[in-house]
């Protein structure tokens, strides 16, 4: 109903001719458009440097300020504990955190500051079919989706975050740029963040991640070839990417942090080497005949192992390939016998690489092979047993399809596609973790739950405690999907089953060690505070309101609600085991031992205060309304001064 924008077309003309001069910037209502960078535009039309704003590297993007701002920002919030939906409630060391991944990540930041080993995203790719993930929670989907243009008034789709849109990158920049800020402080010292991402937003997030984390804390960046795709046009892309970075890579070569892992297939070379050692009666010629045979057969054992083809007359496997000469020449040059002929063996042009004192020694020890007769150069020799693990290489194969299938077994066919492999994590948590078995692992970006699956996969391995604390929006599954057909009308639902049916399942396989894996997690909800909002001026306020005001928590929420308030609120982990007791006829909290007393029932007798004090706990909180009087109050904290001073008592 007006014409032609020709500012938008003259854009369009200069960005066909100078594709580096379109920029974007926010018009008079804050939303992004398109725009001319005449800086850039003045130094295309000239033949010498034009003098413009001092450059700098940097990367920026309509929104960055907002989004710096969000992740700073506090919010009102808490985390609600729903048993319903847990495993293991009481025991568990798992959390299952349900709603915006933003707010949990505010929510932790005092019970988890410098506490997470491994936090592993997988955030939207923003291909342009991603589910959107929106920070305005307290909006519904369709109001979000309508004030950012994504569909008309009367609902209907418009487009998904296409690449036409001006907010295409920036959009998803301002998403991921507050979280990583956040999540950074949430790592150990010589914690890693793992990000799966393909070629849609790499670069971005490379660039945005640098800003974050710093670029001196970049590691790699590991493909992860997931299949072929032979239908595409040009080339058949069917790789993703792993971007790890360091909370802190300095701290990590001050630890003399090396990560290794074990070569695929070295366990079971092994046990066949032991067989056929037992098996030839000792023997070395027949052990390694056999156990040649073994190798014949497998298809899945790398290079880096079958390599190793020999056994010696000790029974171990070896391979005659490490070269005994000086490195460079100007080695020593004396007479070496053959054990068989009698007779010198040749020399190595660059002389040998050890003394003849020191070389005498390795033979003596059955660490030097020799051919045939004296005209071939001794080797030395290399045990599989001694380089059982290697560096993880930065390209690896590992079909996406099977991760599908398996979790299809588990919940489901048609249930969830496109699942990370649980192995591929589990691979990598270890790899980064090394020997720490207690490392507490994240994913805020839970999914289908494959980081959850993966820790427990590796526990039931190794026997190890890894914890996980996943995160995953209250997002809806689509209408007329394999999932909405199983009955998981949202993604986390999904996540929770998979985690349930896994963790059954690894209990069975692990044998006795399965009683003592932790395959449980506590749900969580971020909701509102339970505190509700009684602060009035006295200009709002009469007398008919007081009564009103009169309660500082908000109707209908729990003790429970009220206890992982007040664990956030003074930095304890959320994961603490809790006891619920019934004292003198009141519900009372017992959180780890002692470490925090709660009791939020009305009616606070002196009576229970005197026992309560008694216990000597380190911390103790009541409901403020829960007193009959403010002298009933008064009275409790002088209870605690009395029988336990070094409890810290607080009344909500």
């Amino acid at each position: 109903m007006t014409s032609s924008d020709l500012t938008d077309s003259n854009i369009d003309k200069l960005a066909e001719l100078f594709p580096t001069v379109v920029t974007e910037t926010l018009d008079a209502d804050g939303n992004p458009k398109r725009a001319i960078d005449f800086d850039l535009l003045r130094q295309e039309l000239s033949d010498h440097v034009v003098e413009g704003p001092k450059e700098r590297y940097q990367l920026n993007w309509p929104g960055k300020r907002a989004a710096a701002f969000a992740a700073n920002k506090p919010i009102a919030k808490t985390l609600r504990p729903l048993r319903e939906e847990s495993v293991d409630f009481d025991s568990t060391k798992n959390l299952f955190i349900e709603g915006d991944n933003l707010d949990a990540l505010k929510l932790l930041q005092e019970s988890y500051l410098g506490k997470v080993k491994v936090i592993y995203i997988d955030p939207p790719y923003n291909t342009g079919n991603d589910f959107v993930y929106r920070d305005e929670f307290a909006e519904s989907t369709s109001t979000y989706l309508r004030r950012s243009g994504q569909t008309d008034d009367a609902g209907a789709r418009l487009h998904v975050n296409p690449e036409s849109n001006g907010r295409f990158h920036s959009d998803w920049l301002s998403m991921i740029y507050p979280r990583l800020v956040l999540a950074r402080n949430l790592l150990a010292d010589d914690g890693v963040l793992i990000m799966s991402i393909d070629d849609t937003e790499m670069a971005n997030l490379r660039e945005v991640a640098n800003l974050a984390f710093g670029e001196r804390n970049y590691i790699a960046t590991v493909v992860w070839q997931g299949g072929r795709k032979n239908d595409s046009r040009y080339v058949s892309v069917g790789h993703d990417y792993l971007l790890i970075y360091a909370r802190n890579e300095a701290r990590l070569q001050e630890l003399g942090v090396r990560w290794r892992e074990r070569k695929t297939g070295v366990d079971e070379a092994l046990a066949a080497g032991r067989e056929a050692w037992t098996e030839s009666g000792h023997d070395a010629v027949a052990a390694t005949s056999i156990y040649r045979a073994w190798l014949s057969k497998q298809s899945d054992i790398t290079a880096s192992v079958t390599r190793f083809k020999n056994i010696d007359d000790t029974g171990r496997i070896y391979n005659a390939d490490k070269d005994l000469g000086w490195p460079g020449g100007g080695g020593p040059r004396f007479e070496v016998l053959h054990p068989v002929t009698g007779k010198p063996v040749s020399i190595p042009s660059t002389g040998w690489r050890f003394t003849e004192a020191r070389l005498k020694e390795e033979i003596e020890a059955g660490l030097v092979e020799f051919g045939q007769d004296e005209k071939k150069i001794p080797r030395g020799k290399t045990f599989l047993q001694e380089l059982d693990v290697q560096v993880a290489e930065s390209v690896f194969t590992q079909i996406r399809t099977t991760a599908s299938q398996r979790l299809a077994r588990l919940i489901g066919p048609g249930v969830f596609e496109y699942p990370k492999d649980e192995y591929v994590l589990a691979r990598w948590f270890d790899v980064v973790t090394g020997s720490d078995r207690d490392a507490l692992v994240m994913d805020f970006f839970a999914g289908s739950g494959s980081a959850a699956h993966a820790v427990m996969h590796l526990n039931s391995i190794d026997g190890g405690s890894r914890r996980f604390i996943v995160v995953q929006l209250d997002e809806e599954t689509p209408e007329k999907s394999g999932a909405r057909e199983a009955g998981f009308t949202q993604i986390g639902q999904i996540a929770r089953e998979r985690i349930r049916q896994a963790g059954l399942k690894l209990r069975e396989e692990t044998d006795t060690a399965g009683d003592r894996l932790d395959i449980g997690f506590r749900t969580l909800r971020i909701d509102s505070s339970n505190m509700a909002d009684v602060l009035r001026s006295p200009d709002d306020t009469d007398q008919l309101q007081l009564d009103e005001l009169e309660h500082s928590i908000k109707p209908g929420r729990s003790g429970e609600d009220l206890l992982f308030q007040v664990l956030l609120n003074w930095g304890l982990e959320i994961s603490t085991p809790i006891a619920v007791e019934r004292v003198e006829g009141y519900e009372v909290f017992v959180v780890e031992d002692d470490v925090l007393i709660a009791c939020f029932d009305d009616n606070v007798s002196p009576d229970l205060v005197r026992l309560l004090a008694k216990r000597e706990p380190l911390r103790a909180v009541f409901r403020d309304s829960g007193f009959d009087s403010d002298a009933a109050r008064i009275n409790a904290e002088q209870i605690f001064r009395e029988l336990s001073p070094t409890t810290d008592v607080k009344a909500i």
